[in-house]
């Protein structure tokens, strides 16, 4: 009798730890909403081109102060500080206007990490299309507000296309 007893509680504490288990992994992922992370990074992008266009770099908490930028043609950029030093002469170099478009996002379970994939363009005075291309970035949520830690992209312009 003693014996039953026990392995009735044994099987309904194993149920109870499942059917608890199973609850938390069906709420996060019901309280993760993919289109409006998509819609934030697409903010975060959109404010990133604003503030680059507009010739006046200022911080809007785009990148993360350990971030890594793979820009095309050189080599890594390691550190917010100095992503932001090529992007003031960057932008004191030309002026070109850049805009990007969230294509894919993939989120954790968590939400806590974004894979963004999209594809970016640069236009001269004249509208003319200057470069073109994809991009990838991984957004780190701190302090609640997403953040890019590692971004890089690739031009689909052929250097004999320039």
């Amino acid at each position: 009798m003693k014996s039953t007893t026990i392995k009735k509680i044994l099987l309904a504490g194993i149920t109870v730890l499942a059917l608890s288990c199973n609850s938390n992994k069906e709420g996060s992922a019901a309280a993760i909403d993919k289109e409006q992370i998509k819609k934030e990074i697409q903010a975060k992008e959109d404010e990133f081109a604003a503030t680059y266009n507009s010739g006046v770099l200022k911080d809007i908490g785009y990148y993360a102060d350990d971030a890594t930028s793979f820009f095309q043609n050189r080599p890594a950029l390691v550190g917010k500080e100095a992503i932001v030093e090529f992007l003031k002469s960057d932008v004191t170099a030309n002026t070109d206007k850049i805009a990007f478009k969230t294509d894919t996002v993939f989120v954790s379970s968590d939400g806590n990490q974004v894979v963004e994939v999209g594809y970016f363009k640069v236009v001269d005075s004249t509208n003319t299309t200057v470069n073109k291309g994809n991009y990838m970035s991984l957004f780190v949520k701190r302090n609640g507000k997403y953040v890019c830690l590692r971004d890089m992209s690739a031009s689909d312009i052929q250097l004999s296309d320039q």
